[in-house]
């Protein structure tokens, strides 16, 4: 089954399968760079890598109008719990856990970054590993560059890996190029860059540099897709 990953800017995507679309870290609202309005997004289910304002965004405007599930880590699960409808599915596991779903699964792995929601809630940032239509896709979240993002392509086969390199907030685009041969999946989409001047980078040079080791970059601007 073909799957579809679609850049909507920043380190928000959509992943579309069979059609389900997953909305991974959904902050379009007061972005720059945002390819779609939160109101033309209609989610089966909302992924979180962490709570900082550039990732959970638009999560709970979202998850209102539309009634997605959505799954973060505990302590920022329980703020989002109450900030929905009574009722409303949230799925509240911590690293090393996984959510199950009709359409698959996401698991939450470590990332090496910080974290407080918008609202004051300290929690632990990950990363997340989705399987959807027979594809799993690695989406590091915020991260630097540590040994252990090998793990998760240890336990699975990995189809593609999402990384930030935009570096300040992140590690940058050199880092962000050796994290790829560590994670080991023969498609890297870039993330987490240009959008601000401090995470300003060189796309094209991180690609060159990732390529040469065997695996396929593909840069995607704002609002464009490629599929599995």
């Amino acid at each position: 089954m073909s799957v579809t990953i679609k850049f909507l800017g920043h380190a928000a995507f959509t992943i579309e399968a069979d059609g389900t679309t997953l909305l991974v870290d959904p902050f379009l609202s007061g972005n720059p760079k945002a390819a779609v309005a939160a109101a033309d997004l209609s989610p089966d289910a909302i992924l979180l890598t962490h709570g900082h304002g550039d990732h959970l965004g638009d999560t709970v405007d979202i998850a209102k109008r539309t009634g997605a599930p959505v799954v973060a880590i505990v302590e920022l699960a329980n703020e989002l719990a109450g900030d929905l409808p009574d009722g409303h599915p949230v799925s509240d596991i911590n690293l090393g856990g996984t959510a199950t779903f009709d359409w698959g699964w996401a698991r939450l792995v470590p990332a090496w970054h910080t974290a407080v929601s918008p609202s004051g809630t300290a929690h632990t940032p990950g990363g997340l590993v989705i399987n959807i239509g027979g594809k799993t896709i690695y989406h590091l979240g915020d991260t630097a560059l540590f040994s252990d993002l090998a793990l998760p392509g240890q336990r699975e086969r990995l189809d593609a890996a999402i990384i930030p390199i935009g570096g300040h907030y992140t590690m940058d685009r050199h880092d962000a190029a050796r994290a790829a041969s560590l994670v080991g999946a023969p498609v890297v989409i870039p993330c987490h860059y240009d959008t601000f001047p401090p995470i300003e980078t060189d796309v094209a040079a991180f690609a060159a540099e990732v390529d040469i080791t065997g695996k396929r970059t593909i840069v995607l601007e704002p609002g464009q897709e490629t599929e599995l």
